[in-house]
Order: structure tokens, then C-alpha cells, then sequence
């Protein structure tokens, strides 16, 4: 009886482990790592980037440059935010508002689709 009590818990122990679980993560413990969860409140908004606090901290937020997309977001809004930490910035991924909505921004890490610039500039080096 014991035993089989005991492979149970052992049992149950494994399964919740193994669970690919993302918490959400207080600005004030950022540290560089990709898909990262954190959400909060927006202070300011200039362009694309904006100031996230959860109330453990503010962080910078990166949404990418506006010519790629434009954001409409708002001061005060609550919203989450899958990134990575940047040294100063939080790059973001995809952010979720407080409604639901769900706007993708990049895929992940790495280059991101805009990293060679607006397509109107092209390639300067081609033409010389």
C-alpha cells in the first residue's frame, strides 16, 4: 500500500515538474533571456517604445520601429509583454492587451525583419 501510495506521489511530482511552465517574471529581476513574460501598467508612450511598471519596477519596452508597424498604445493601459531583456530595453515579441488582442511583433530572438531597414531605402551600397 505504502508503495503504491508513494509511486503515485512520484508519479504526480514528475508530471507537474515536467510542465513547460512561463511565469511571469517582476521588471525588477530582469535578466537576459528569451520569452520572457512580464506585464503592467504603461506610463508614457513615445512611438513604438513605451514604459511598462508593474509596481517592482519600470522598464523600456521595444516594439520595433514604426515605419515596420504602427502601435496604438495608450497611457495607462494594462498590457503583457513576451520578450527578452536587452541590456536596457525589453525587446518585445508579441504583447497582449488587457481586452484580449494579441499584436505579434517578431517571431523571436534573433534579427529581426526590420534589421535591414525601411524597404523604400534600399540597398545604397548597390547603387554606388
Amino acid at each position: 500500500m505504502k508503495s503504491s501510495i508513494l509511486l503515485a506521489l512520484s508519479s504526480t511530482l514528475l508530471a507537474v515538474t515536467s510542465l513547460d511552465v512561463r511565469a511571469q517574471v517582476p521588471i525588477g529581476e530582469l535578466q537576459r533571456n528569451p520569452g520572457i513574460t512580464i506585464s503592467g501598467v504603461i506610463r508614457s508612450v513615445v512611438g513604438n517604445e513605451f514604459i511598462l511598471d508593474d509596481g517592482t519596477g519600470e522598464v523600456i519596452v521595444d516594439a520595433g520601429p514604426r515605419w515596420y508597424h504602427q502601435l496604438n498604445l495608450s497611457q495607462g493601459e494594462q498590457v503583457t509583454v513576451v520578450g527578452e531583456y536587452d541590456d536596457y530595453d525589453f525587446d518585445a515579441f508579441r504583447i497582449t492587451r488587457e481586452s484580449g488582442d494579441v499584436i505579434q511583433i517578431r517571431n523571436g530572438s534573433g534579427r529581426p525583419p526590420w534589421a535591414g531597414g525601411p524597404p523604400w531605402a534600399g540597398d545604397r551600397r548597390a547603387r554606388e
